[in-house]
């Protein structure tokens, strides 16, 4: 989205602050919970990359995961050796490529996705108990488009 060009105020410059201070102290606490209940020994990172392939694509390469997480290739290595380690991944060497690695979901990993969302359901029973579930679907566009715009800056940076 292109600037308008009118300066924005010290108020809308403190509530934009604010706003996504929250989104990041909700992330924090929020992942703290879910990091509790995972299966299988997942970390969250783990947990992030089998849940990429269900949600994004059902290949990829090591820097193209470790550009879509904005970690260094070396991180993502290291998370996919994991995942490898525990037969939740495969890594197979890329046909049209002599050094590239083509990452692949494996039956294991996908069932180890679904348990851990599986696992989240009683932290959000809570949750739903707390907040309706028609603010929570308010709320769902606003922030899809946030992701959206934020991610559009990320791939022209």
């Amino acid at each position: 989205m292109p600037p308008t060009g009118k300066k924005p105020t010290s108020k809308a410059l403190e509530s934009a602050y604010l706003f996504f201070n929250e989104i990041g102290i909700i992330a924090q606490l929020s992942a703290n919970q879910f990091q509790r209940v995972l299966p299988h020994g997942l970390n969250q990172s783990q947990f992030s990359v089998l849940n990429w392939f269900v949600r994004v694509d059902v290949e990829a390469t090591p820097g193209r995961l470790a550009n879509a997480f904005q970690v260094t290739k070396g991180a993502m290595t290291n998370t996919l050796g994991k995942l490898q380690d525990k037969g939740l991944i495969r890594i197979d060497p890329d046909p049209d490529s002599g050094r590239r690695k083509i990452v692949r979901l494996t039956a294991a990993g996908r069932r180890a996705r679904d348990d851990a969302v599986a696992a989240s359901f009683p932290l959000l029973s809570d949750f739903i108990a707390r907040f309706d579930g028609r603010q929570i679907d308010a709320a769902l566009p606003l922030l899809q488009e946030i992701r959206a715009y934020l991610d559009a800056l990320r791939e022209t940076a």
